[in-house]
């Protein structure tokens, strides 16, 4: 039993290396002075960081990225709510193929997704590729987080107290305000943090749906990632995405595991 301990804990541990020790060193990076980047850094400057601060490409990629983000979640959380209710709340024909459609989006390969849609928007529709189409796109698979959250707490809410708030005479506008409302509110809170992290990291896709000449700060820094002059700068962005990043999942765990208040915030 102990020796089956040590070796999951091992392989625990190789495991959590693998993944999270590139990310130590791009952070480390971002504060190296050296700019070839020799490791372990031999000094530490925040040179970087004051250049990344001014730096109008990635000032505006990050803005426009913080723009797609914000729309794709929003468009997320109306259409991925109203999704989940629907499939949760009433029983009709073709109701698991429906639901098997809205997840679907999240399992495809991003490049085909990318393809289609932009074959979808260029040529069938007409529509010349800028930033709402990207957030057109990047919402397609954010539906699929915001609607999960949201019938995963359905249905451990049950509808015992929106019937006992209707047979005391609310409306269903009442109901919906005072009882379910409140109980869904962390659930939609987490889905549209996960969202809005899914949005702003996405770069397939993105590049297949994004305007020429526009970039988000992901396709930012792919663009100038092998650009020597650039790549101190790179580092310093990398990181910030990182932390970024991090934050909304972190947030988005504790708060789809809030159980034992019933959801409330």
């Amino acid at each position: 039993m102990r020796t089956s301990r040590m070796l999951l804990w091992t392989a625990l541990g190789l495991g959590l290396a693998v993944i999270y020790f590139p990310l130590v060193v791009v952070l480390l990076n971002s504060f190296n002075a050296d700019t070839t980047f020799g490791f372990p850094p031999s000094s530490f400057t925040l040179e970087w960081w004051s250049r990344a601060s001014s730096n109008e490409g990635a000032l505006h990629a990050l803005w426009t990225s913080v723009e797609a983000g914000l729309a794709a979640t929003a468009i997320a959380l109306v259409l991925g709510t109203m999704a989940a209710f629907a499939l949760q709340r009433y029983r009709f024909f073709g109701r698991n193929p429906v639901s098997l459609l809205i997840i679907l989006p999240i399992a495809l390969p991003g490049i085909v997704t990318g393809i289609a849609l932009n074959n979808a928007f260029r040529t069938v529709l007409g529509i010349d590729l800028g930033l709402l189409t990207a957030i057109v796109a990047h919402a397609t698979f954010c539906i699929v987080v915001v609607f999960n959250n949201v019938v995963a707490r359905l249905r451990r809410m049950g509808g015992n107290l929106e019937e006992a708030s209707m047979d005391l005479g609310a409306t269903g506008f009442t109901t919906f305000r005072l009882v379910t409302f409140p109980m869904l509110r962390s659930a939609l809170l987490a889905g549209g943090l996960l969202a809005f992290a899914l949005s702003f990291d996405e770069i397939i896709v993105t590049t297949f749906t994004l305007g020429t000449g526009m970039e988000t700060l992901p396709i930012w820094i792919y663009n100038n990632l092998f650009r020597p002059n650039q790549a101190p700068i790179v580092n310093v962005v990398a990181a910030v995405l990182i932390v970024v990043s991090t934050v909304p999942v972190y947030l988005a765990q504790r708060l789809s595991g809030d159980t034992a208040s019933g959801g409330r915030l």
